[in-house]
């Protein structure tokens, strides 16, 4: 799969005539074509708007063409640039390779095929480029996204959730404690829809120097503060037709949380030092672990911005909330981390792991495990090798079972966890079927349905017998 954005080529030339001729060759093969007749006029271009391709004539006033590959590939180093001149030489040829030329091409063009071959290969070497990208960062996003994993009600209801929103423009604020995986859901809301192809950028608002915020974000011109050297493009400029992914966005200031609903109301920036205002159209989605409708009746969020971004909420829970996934999510852990052994779960460490209220969700699971890998036995993850405040979790005044009792895991098959996780909760509860369903992060209902299929459980809702 390619982008559905069309490539732009830029071409730079102080012979307009030519530069003329290479766009109607350019918009022949559907390419958005732009033009500068010097170096330094397509410097500025660019820095306002980055192309995929450059076409340079070898020889202009004040900056040749090598100079300008130069800055080119400092400035953008994805961007390919190709040199034209009726200059040429062998020499010049491999110099311009050495600095990263796509190509070079001698005028005048005859036939005129041979440019429109030119730019058509030198186009597919770009989408080849793009689509590559595309398909390494989607094949990350969707190994991160089966970390969104469980059976509970919890997060089966965020599961349907991205499936009815990945394919729209709706924005949408996930909601949820630090670890829970906020930013793998933004990720799944863009990368499993009808716009994947398009720009990702997340932006962590919690970390953004408070002076600096407004020129991260909006851009900023040359000369606009010191420090600023160069025109830069903001953060929401450069997610323009993607996604933006503003995480605890609860963090920002009030001050650029008006400018912000003014971004959402305008769909239009203004960069810092800049009196032109620029279209961007991005879609908009936030996370935050407080609570931002207590925050704007305390008068520290904005009530009209928080509706704005409150369109669809995604309530995440948190891990001691959904306490039946833990097993399999520790399964998926340690799959990741020791892909090349064997790595199993003693009964009493799974216990513990279980009993945990891990206030750090999700991310905390997978450091903890990560460092039992490291300092345990290679092939075993024993109570031992866990942190003391975890191991303490399966501690006497609880009730547990025994190594005997639950297998080691990981298991070969899911519901074979499934089922051993629902025994030991069963067991550490004594049959308390609500309090069973509490610890598992499921409904009264769901855990019928389970206990029923794996005949762990009460037959019905009148029964009280813990079937052995």
């Amino acid at each position: 799969m390619s982008t559905d954005l069309p490539i732009r080529l830029l071409v730079v030339d102080d012979d307009q005539s030519i530069r003329k001729l290479c766009m109607t060759v350019g918009h022949s093969l559907g390419l958005t074509c732009f033009e500068a007749e010097s170096g330094e006029a397509a410097l500025a271009l660019l820095e306002e708007q980055p192309m995929h391709m450059v076409l340079t004539d070898m020889v202009m006033p004040r900056m040749s063409g090598l100079e300008f590959l130069e800055q080119v590939k400092r400035l953008l180093p994805r961007t390919e640039v190709a040199l034209m001149t009726g200059h040429g030489s062998i020499e010049t040829a491999v110099q311009a390779m050495k600095l990263g030329a796509y190509d070079y091409i001698s005028k005048p063009f005859a036939p005129l095929d041979e440019l429109r071959l030119f730019l058509r290969r030198m186009a597919e070497k770009v989408r080849l480029e793009e689509e590559n990208q595309f398909l390494r960062e989607r094949s990350e996003t969707e190994t991160a996204v089966h970390g969104i994993i469980g059976n509970s009600e919890g997060i089966q209801h965020v599961l349907r959730l991205i499936s009815r929103l990945k394919d729209t423009r709706t924005p949408v604020l996930i909601s949820g404690e630090s670890g829970t995986g906020k930013e793998l859901v933004a990720r799944a809301l863009h990368y499993r829809g009808a716009f994947a192809a398009r720009p990702f950028v997340a932006v962590d608002c919690g970390s953004l120097v408070p002076t600096l915020i407004e020129s991260e974000l909006f851009g900023y011109e040359k000369g606009a503060f010191t420090g600023a050297l160069r025109t830069k493009q903001g953060l929401l400029q450069s997610a323009d037709t993607g996604t933006i992914f503003l995480d605890e966005v609860g963090e920002l200031p009030l001050e650029m949380q008006a400018k912000i609903l003014r971004f959402l109301q305008e769909k239009e920036v203004r960069p810092v030092g800049s009196n032109q205002k620029v279209k961007v159209d991005v879609r908009i989605i936030a996370a935050t672990n407080r609570d931002l409708e207590s925050e704007y009746k305390k008068g520290t969020f904005r009530k009209d911005l928080y509706f704005r971004l409150n369109v669809v909420t995604i309530p995440l829970p948190a891990l001691r909330e959904r306490r039946s996934d833990i097993p399999i999510l520790a399964n998926w852990f340690l799959e990741r981390l020791a892909p090349r052994r064997s790595v199993q779960i003693s009964g009493s460490a799974m216990n513990a792991l279980i009993a945990y209220d891990w206030p750090g969700n999700v991310r905390e699971l997978e450091n903890c495990l990560e460092r039992a890998v490291a300092l345990g036995d290679q092939g075993r993850i024993d109570l031992r090798d866990l942190p003391s405040a975890i191991a303490r979790a399966d501690s006497d005044e609880k009730p547990t079972v025994t190594d005997s009792y639950t297998p080691a895991y990981p298991a070969t098959d899911l519901e074979d966890i499934e089922r051993a996780t629902i025994e030991r909760v069963f067991a550490q509860v004594n049959g308390d079927k609500a309090l069973a369903g509490k610890m598992l992060g499921i409904s009264r209902a769901t855990l019928y349905r389970k206990l029923k299929r794996y005949n762990i459980g009460v037959r019905n809702e009148e029964s009280t017998q813990v079937l052995q």
